[in-house]
């Protein structure tokens, strides 16, 4: 075993590495149980398209200031109380959300439940990428993109169980608590086997307590360095690439190329899965090839996706287009947030900082691609997806890997051996 690993035996890194699988579970699966249950909420609630924008609005805003303030709070607490005290204000939230939208029914209760919900997700979403990527330096292997896998097995998991409980008639208050209660003990069944992130430096020794960001302004320099505005105008373009299509794929489809609602739908879920896969796979290509090649293989593909999807009339080569898309989009983010925590002194700022400018494109996407498509069509729109793309594959150098990278010791996926 290297130095880099010493200070951990091989159970202990697989255990961290599991437990840090499950805590990308649960957000997920909080993420998509509201916004299943987003329509019976809005007709208990009595409100209207611009009403349901402003709760979803809620959730945005909540989460840049729990981005914000992120980094402070990891420096204070460290990633791994942080992700516990998060996630539990996170399930917090959520039943304060489903308890407005089914007792009342109150907007403003339900308003300020998805205002916590944001925050507390936007400052957990920091801590666990921290510690998901002290991990990976720990397993000497690309693992980031997989830990974002699981966050996607979440989504699939809350939106199927959101599924049920609306064809079951579940109130969303005791739906939404449940999820809340199932989030509260995975979170205290995971803590004890998640390490501390500072518990390995670059070279195997305990990252010292002088450096500069154990200060605030030290934390909040990290945003003039130049490498944290490359990562994070490269998570901007592959959070846009993946954004839009979370927003705008079924409706480009159903408007653009005349399929059902279904069908519309049907190729959404089909981006999605090959999102997925491309997490899961992706992790081999960046062992083999390095971050910035894959980088741009990745974006070069998601903008043939796109190509295809906006520009070949017949919808069945279009759901091929989306195939590419979702694979090119899948690695974007992951492998951002991985740059970002190379360095484990500045890893809290720097991925709070580049995780901040990677959240805009959730915040101006949607509302930029409605604007344009008012005038072009969603389809025509979606060209602006293409520009960020290419931004993002010209500035993929910046997530190089360190020079000096440690020898793999763990594998990824293996178990330990006795």
């Amino acid at each position: 075993m290297s130095n880099t690993t010493a200070a951990l035996t091989r159970p202990q890194i697989v255990a961290w590495r599991n437990a840090v699988f499950a805590i990308f579970v649960l957000p997920g699966i909080a993420i998509s149980s509201w916004v299943a249950r987003l329509p019976a909420a809005r007709d208990a609630l009595e409100v209207g398209p611009a009403q349901v924008g402003f709760l979803i609005f809620g959730i945005a805003a909540g989460s840049i200031v729990g981005l914000l303030a992120s980094s402070h709070i990891v420096a204070r607490f460290g990633a791994r109380a942080t992700i516990a005290g998060g996630m539990i204000a996170n399930a917090l939230g959520l039943a304060i959300a489903g308890f407005g939208a089914t007792f009342g029914p109150s907007f403003a209760v339900a308003f300020a439940g998805l205002l916590v919900f944001g925050a507390a997700a936007g400052c957990t979403d920091v801590a666990m990428n921290i510690s998901g990527a002290a991990n990976e330096r720990a397993l000497g292997r690309a693992i980031m993109p997989v830990f974002h896998a699981f966050f996607s097995f979440g989504t699939m998991i809350g939106a199927g169980l959101g599924a049920l409980a609306e064809a079951l008639g579940v109130p969303i208050a005791l739906h939404l608590g449940l999820i809340a209660v199932i989030m509260i003990v995975g979170t205290l069944v995971t803590r004890p086997f998640v390490q501390d992130e500072h518990v390995l430096g670059d070279d195997g020794e305990p990252v010292p307590d002088d450096d500069h960001s154990k200060t605030w302004r030290g934390r909040l320099a990290i945003w003039k360095d130049p490498r944290t505005i490359l990562i994070g105008v490269l998570v901007l373009g592959a959070a846009f690439a993946e954004g839009s299509a979370n927003d705008w794929l079924a409706i480009a489809m159903v408007d653009g190329h005349g399929v059902s609602n279904a069908t519309g739908a049907l190729v959404f879920g089909i981006f999605v899965t090959a999102m997925t896969v491309g997490r899961l796979t992706g992790v081999f290509l960046l062992d083999k090839f390095g971050r910035v090649p894959v980088l741009r293989g990745s974006f070069l593909l998601a903008s043939a996706g796109l190509l295809v999807v906006i520009f070949v009339p017949n919808p069945y080569i279009a759901m091929g287009g989306a195939v590419l898309w979702g694979l090119g989009s899948a690695l974007g983010f992951p492998v951002g947030m991985s740059a970002a925590a190379d360095d484990p002194r500045t890893a809290a700022a720097r991925v709070s900082a580049v995780a901040t400018i990677g959240y805009f494109a959730f915040l101006v996407g949607p509302p930029v691609i409605g604007l344009i498509g008012e005038h072009t069509g969603v389809l025509r729109a979606l060209l602006v997806v293409l520009v960020l793309c290419a931004v993002g594959a010209i500035v993929a150098g910046g997530a190089r890997e360190p020079k000096l990278r440690a020898a793999a010791s763990v594998d990824t996926f293996a178990d330990p051996q006795s």
